[in-house]
């Protein structure tokens, strides 16, 4: 019969060799890595701007916020979501404030004319590109309820987001002599708002048509009352 093989172990020597290779191919990975290079290879964390960029696609989508879902989509905790957010109607709002934000610099820059005339032109495009926001639209079709509560409540912000953006525009307004309002500026800013809701969304506030007419109209009327007329002077 034929003996088993022994079976060899390696040499002190050759075992002694193998670390200092290992350790030196360690040493020059670590020393061709950056800071910057380390972070890279780190799984990506997401930011509340990353929540918003997310909340931004679900709305033009026509998709519902779920905050569940949202966590998921970023890879954090539900809890964080809320951190960042607030809650489901503040990030809501959050959506619907940059979005007037975008609409009244669009209109602003297309509208043309000086004086009145320029105040109500920027008044007809904000009015009219507010009216064919289809995803707006959208979301006051599925809950009408929700939607004004979002718009409209004190809690979500919009209409006060809405009103600064406003008070900015017509602050430029008197500085280029465009406007001399007989309210004051914070006064004027909610009026207009208030008025806008009624007559934009009158479908779902009362079941009318909405009345895009009566809106320019009215928020024309208020922006060039001036100060100094003597139609103001009982008030």
């Amino acid at each position: 019969m034929r003996s088993p093989r022994a079976k060899t172990k390696p040499s002190r020597h050759a075992s002694r060799s193998a670390k200092p290779r290992a350790r030196s191919a360690a040493s020059a990975r670590e020393a061709r890595q950056t800071p910057l290079a380390r972070r890279m290879e780190e799984p990506s964390r997401a930011t509340p701007r990353d929540l918003f960029q997310l909340a931004l696609a679900w709305w033009e989508a026509g998709e519902r916020f779920d905050i569940g879902r949202m966590a998921t989509a970023l890879g954090v905790s539900r809890a964080t979501v809320f951190r960042w957010a607030g809650t489901r109607e503040l990030l809501y709002g959050e959506v619907l404030s940059s979005r007037f934000d975008a609409a009244l610099a669009t209109a602003r820059g297309q509208a043309k004319g000086e004086g009145p005339v320029y105040v109500a032109d920027v008044t007809q495009r904000l009015i009219r590109l507010i009216v064919e926001d289809a995803p707006l639209r959208r979301f006051i079709q599925q809950d009408s309820e929700y939607a004004m509560r979002v718009l409209m409540s004190k809690s979500s912000r919009v209409e006060a987001r809405c009103a600064a953006s406003i008070v900015a525009a017509l602050e430029e307004g008197v500085r280029e002599r465009h406007i001399r309002p007989a309210l004051t500026l914070d006064a004027l800013a909610h009026a207009i708002v208030r008025v806008g809701n009624f007559f934009l969304y009158r479908d779902a506030l009362t079941g009318d048509p909405v009345d895009v007419g009566s809106a320019i109209t009215a928020i024309r009327i208020l922006v060039t009352a001036e100060a100094g007329d003597a139609r103001w002077n009982g008030r």
